[in-house]
């Protein structure tokens, strides 16, 4: 079924037109890399995986309740409306909930192949440009994984959050080319790695799980990414190019912040927009789940080198300053870890049913 006819709003025009900005930049230097980002160009190679093969999509999903969602989750827990509602009404709000959430997923993840690409062709170093191909292909499989989940899992799509979409373009249209890394790797990337963690660590359905626990596998490696080629870059800047940085950074985190209300979803059930707002921002779930996001953003941006006053002011007035002092290598460690203890955990399974099976053959032609 085509895409647009699953969509819950009207999604617009179905191409989005943003204009390139900037200079594709060819380097003729192709064996002066950094040690670093080759080792971690050579794991992207090496952790390359097939969608269609590695997730069990064979895996029943319950539209209605794709991810275990406790209700104290929802925004609307505890308000009239919620005391109005039906088993099957919450159980609607679940799946419009899980598909509004997918799908941000979703367009992000088309985003970052995006803005991988834009790397590609901008960045001056060979280093990058190749390891960001890898990132590349690996944006592609996300973003046709969380399709699919839509598509055949959920049966409904939520077109783009419009502060999703500014930051995307901001990040796009600006000629400088470090920003799609900034926009990108350290902003989006960062806020959905922690939105990703949240959902691994609490759903209780095994496919969602996988999805995001494979897709945070290679996310962990786009970040540092980011990081290796962000540290060294700003340390040639002067102190106005970081403050120019610093202020795309705070403009960009509020936006992220606003974008994560869900107001969408709220709308498509009658609410008003500003009733919508005020009861997506009392939720204490919600704000719990704000302050989670900005774990992985934080102590990257004070690691590249962008740590001025202002922006650490607004940092304050998020109520995420001491955020800056999280241990982010451990924390992509711990992302890895889990995507191969799921393997090692689903293969383990699967070689006790063949043994089965195999010993349940003998038996029966022994009996034969």
């Amino acid at each position: 079924m085509p895409t647009f006819d699953l969509y819950a709003n009207d999604p617009g025009e179905p191409l989005w037109q943003v204009p390139a900005a900037g200079a594709a930049r060819f380097s003729w230097e192709y064996d002066d890399g950094r040690d670093r980002l080759l080792a971690l160009y050579q794991k992207g190679k090496d952790k390359q995986w097939d969608g269609q093969l590695r997730i069990d999509w064979g895996l029943e999903v319950d539209p209605f309740d794709a991810l275990g969602t406790p209700e104290e989750a929802m925004a609307l827990y505890g308000t009239p409306y919620w005391a109005k509602m039906n088993e099957r009404e919450r159980g609607e709000l679940r799946r419009h909930y899980a598909s509004w959430q997918f799908s941000q997923f979703l367009h992000g993840e088309q985003g970052a192949m995006i803005c991988a690409a834009r790397i590609v062709e901008s960045v001056p170093d060979t280093d990058a440009k190749f390891y960001s191909a890898t990132q590349t292909m690996d944006e592609a499989r996300h973003a046709e994984i969380y399709g699919r989940f839509l598509h055949e899992k959920i049966g409904m799509v939520y077109p783009i959050n419009e502060n999703l979409q500014a930051l995307l373009g901001d990040t796009l249209r600006d000629s400088r080319w470090d920003m799609p890394y900034l926009g990108m790797q350290v902003l989006i990337e960062g806020l959905a790695l922690a939105a990703f963690g949240m959902i691994r660590d609490t759903t209780t359905k095994p496919l969602p799980k996988q999805i995001l626990a494979y897709v945070m596998q290679d996310e962990a490696r786009h970040v540092a990414f980011g990081r290796m080629a962000l540290r060294d870059y700003y340390k040639q800047l002067t102190d106005a190019e970081l403050r120019e940085r610093e202020e795309f950074v705070i403009e960009g985190c509020y936006l992220m912040r606003d974008r994560l209300r869900g107001v969408e979803v709220l709308e498509n059930f009658g609410i008003p927009k500003a009733e919508a707002e005020q009861i997506s921002e009392r939720s204490e779930f919600l704000q719990l789940f704000r302050r989670l996001l900005f774990s992985r953003i934080v102590p990257c941006v004070k690691d590249i080198g962008l740590w001025g006053k202002r922006l650490q002011q607004a940092y304050v007035d998020m109520g995420v300053f001491e955020m800056g002092d999280s241990n982010l290598d451990l924390l992509m460690a711990q992302d890895e870890e889990i995507a191969d203890k799921l393997d090692a955990e689903r293969f383990e399974v699967e070689e006790r049913e063949r043994v089965a099976e195999v010993e349940a053959a003998i038996e029966a032609g022994v009996e034969s």
